[in-house]
């Protein structure tokens, strides 16, 4: 009879194998080198430009097509460049007016959450239901009051930011096509 310690005496441990080394082919394989090849030189032959003068008209017609292009080039830069610039203004106004929007919306909530604390406070001191209920009454229509004045307030400011940023964009715009 087998006891458990014979079979643990008997199974191969992980700590008593050698390492198995990485396999190698029984056979050797043949080495192969690669020939060198050289690139056949072909030597460019040399062009020589006659040295003859150009006509006048052709030498003129040409200054005068590099002149409008440089002409052109100057308006085309300018024209960028005005056009980068009332991006950077209209971005910043538009950036500004979200801004003031954001604000008057953070305004509006805290002056909310302040008015319902009030409101609870105000609750925990009421005597009876029927004072409850015109308490509540009177605090859900100055509420309805408030938030149509912060309606109105919010678009009165989004209004004024689309207006603001759209302004100069309209005023180049007419500006460009009266120049073309």
């Amino acid at each position: 009879m087998l006891v458990m310690a014979d079979i643990a005496a008997a199974a191969p441990t992980t700590k008593s194998r050698k390492p198995v080394a990485s396999f190698m082919p029984p056979f050797e394989m043949p080495k192969f080198e690669m020939p060198n090849f050289e690139m056949p030189k072909f030597a460019m032959p040399h062009f020589e430009m006659p040295s003859m003068e150009m006509p006048t008209a052709f030498r003129e017609m040409a200054e005068k097509g590099i002149a409008q292009a440089k002409e052109n080039y100057d308006k085309v830069k300018g024209a960028a460049e005005q056009a980068t610039e009332l991006l950077e203004d209209t971005y910043s106004t538009a950036s500004k007016g979200c801004t003031d929007y954001g604000l008057k919306v953070i305004a509006h909530a805290k002056a909310n959450s302040n008015a319902a604390f009030d409101f609870y406070a105000d609750l925990f001191t009421t005597k009876s239901f029927a004072e409850m209920v015109e308490k509540s009454t009177a605090f859900m229509r100055g509420q309805f009051e408030t938030m149509t004045e912060q309606a109105k307030d919010l678009a009165e400011c989004a209004q004024k930011t689309a207006n603001d940023t759209a302004e100069p964009l309209k005023e180049s715009f007419t500006s460009f096509t009266k120049q073309a």
